[in-house]
């Protein structure tokens, strides 16, 4: 679906915009925001975009980019919260090349990232500069591109809302979701729990301490935690699920002294992080002697809800309204992103924005240039819609 009224922004700019966001690798690494290819993407190819459309920028402490426009102190607020940091490479052919691609379909953009985190960024760029040219902000616009993307940790939201002094009253997660907005995800903490034995030996485990099967303790406790039995009416339960188990020492013929588990546990919206893992820890302790169990938590993230018909819906739905398309549809995620943090200080957030879902971290992951120019006008609609009313 093409806009009834386009944004003042090209065609060819946009592309040219994704083209070159693909182009500057910013993959995960185990460094996550410190990544120098992050901090480059940010402080070469953004900073370049920003000055080239003339807006106002400056970087916080993790290097996160701050655009801001419109009266300061104003009692409506709205924040784009876009990412640089992508899924790695991996399997995919040509990864940063941009390619532009002409299908039966129509065009499309080709690039890691492109169609989770840089088409999005793209979009917010080109709505955040037409908005620049209005004189009429009744609010404060902000623009914010985190050097996060894949982290599952709130950290750089936290520092970008700490430079700019304020949560915004709404904020949109700016990345793919086939342009449905997203009006609740689960939230998320992983939870390390350490198992320590005594090592020997192989060829006579009695003198030792197995701490696998300290883990294997452990791991049947967790498959009888009670979860809380609660149950969201789009979301389901909330799950408790072991993603990583390492153990040392790296030895043959030896009986293990030390198991690591990690285990991401979802959270329903309204629960508490806290509370969950205190439930975690008591269970994981419960296994007593002979070994020797901690706890510690790991990265989390809040959950999300917003109302079907609150302030955001009704400013993404006339925002549209005003670009001649119409109300977007709407879905509840499994995942965990930023928006659950600005909800928890008592916003409203969601994650919505242009590209496909299922092309996330494929092999390969494209984005149609008519759902840039769509996401484009849907950022538009909604800055006019809330900030120029």
């Amino acid at each position: 679906m093409r806009p009834g009224r386009q944004p003042a922004i090209a065609r060819e700019q946009l592309v040219r915009w994704t083209q070159m966001l693909v182009r500057h690798p910013s993959p995960q690494t185990e460094l996550f925001e410190r990544d120098p290819q992050i901090q480059s993407f940010i402080g070469e190819t953004i900073v370049a975009l920003a000055d080239e459309l003339a807006l106002p920028w400056r970087r916080d402490a993790m290097g996160n980019l701050l655009i801001e426009l419109g009266p300061q102190g104003a009692d409506r607020s709205l924040m784009l919260m876009t990412y640089a940091m992508t899924h790695p490479a991996n399997r995919m052919r040509a990864p940063f090349a941009g390619e532009l691609i002409e299908e039966t379909g129509g065009r499309y953009v080709r690039g890691r990232g492109v169609s989770e985190q840089k088409g999005a960024l793209a979009a917010a760029f080109a709505a955040v500069k037409a908005a620049a040219r209005r004189r009429d902000l009744a609010g404060r616009l902000s623009l914010v591109v985190s050097t996060a993307g894949e982290t599952g940790r709130h950290d750089a939201a936290i520092c970008a809302c700490e430079a700019l002094g304020y949560i915004p009253r709404l904020a949109v997660i700016a990345l793919g979701t086939d342009g449905r907005v997203a009006l609740a995800n689960k939230g998320r903490i992983d939870v390390v729990v350490t198992v320590r034995g005594k090592a020997t030996h192989s060829s006579m485990p009695w003198a030792g301490i197995d701490a696998i099967a300290g883990a294997r303790r452990v791991l049947d406790r967790m498959d009888a935690l009670d979860l809380n039995g609660r149950r969201h009416p789009e979301l389901g339960t909330a799950t408790l699920t072991p993603t990583s188990v390492r153990s040392w020492p790296d030895a043959t013929h030896t009986l293990q002294d030390e198991v690591r588990l990690v285990l991401d546990r979802r959270l329903l919206p309204g629960e508490d992080p806290e509370a969950a893992f205190a439930a975690i820890a008591a269970s994981a302790n419960a296994i007593g002697a002979p070994w020797q169990v901690t706890v510690e938590r790991g990265p989390f993230m809040y959950p999300a809800e917003i109302p079907s018909d609150g302030v955001l819906m009704q400013a993404v739905a006339g925002g549209r309204r005003r670009m001649g398309l119409e109300p977007p549809a709407t879905f509840h995620s499994h995942g965990a992103l930023d928006a659950g943090l600005f909800c928890a200080r008592g916003s409203e957030a969601a994650m919505w924005g242009p590209g496909a879902v299922a092309q996330w971290h494929s092999d390969d992951e494209r984005i149609a240039v008519d759902d840039l120019l769509v996401g484009a006008a849907s950022y538009l609609g909604l800055i006019e819609e809330y900030l120029c009313p």
